[in-house]
């Protein structure tokens, strides 16, 4: 497998929407299998497309304990949300920063698998926010876009001057980055 450079904050690419996938074949496992070795690499939980510069509409997840159980979610779309939350996050196209953002506790979603098979599915906690999260580096947002303005400047500006000095680790207290 190989592994993929993930794009930062504030490159624009990352605010690309991606295109519905129309053709379920090898090369979308091969994509969907390069981005899952990448996001494991890592130590992320969910990365999409558009933050390897493939401008479609997937996204792979794992948030299990073990590392051991992939979702790949092809085309998906949230259908209902409920329980307004708010929720730590962290991106892997925004290192090392971590923000509250409001998300949604409860969705309902339908997505096509690697094969084209449609299923509708709901998430609570963690996995609604991560899918949450991924749908909207689908649409060209980030995670910063939920901040204050002022707060993402301020993480553009470190991120810029951290590609000559190397990126900030993770945060000891969050264990991944969405």
């Amino acid at each position: 497998m190989k592994l993929l450079n993930i794009l930062h904050f504030p490159d624009n690419r990352l605010r690309k929407k991606g295109e519905n996938v129309a053709i379920y074949d090898d090369n979308l496992n091969t994509i969907a299998m390069n981005m899952l070795h990448t996001m494991y690499e890592s130590k992320g939980i969910g990365l999409a497309a558009i933050q390897v510069d493939i401008q479609i509409r997937l996204i792979v997840i794992d948030v299990s304990e073990g590392r051991n159980e992939p979702l790949f979610l092809v085309n998906p779309v949230i259908n209902s949300k409920e329980d307004k939350i708010m929720f730590e996050e962290g991106c892997l196209s925004v290192p090392g920063f971590y923000e509250p953002v409001e998300r949604f506790n409860h969705i309902k979603y339908t997505f096509f698998d690697l094969k084209g098979i449609k299923h509708e599915a709901s998430a609570e906690g963690l996995m609604a926010v991560c899918i949450q999260h991924e749908i909207d580096h689908l649409d060209g947002k980030l995670f910063v876009d939920h901040i204050s303005g002022i707060k993402r400047d301020r993480i553009a500006k470190k991120i810029k001057k951290q590609g000559s000095e190397g990126l900030v680790t993770a945060r000891k207290d969050v264990p991944y980055s969405i």
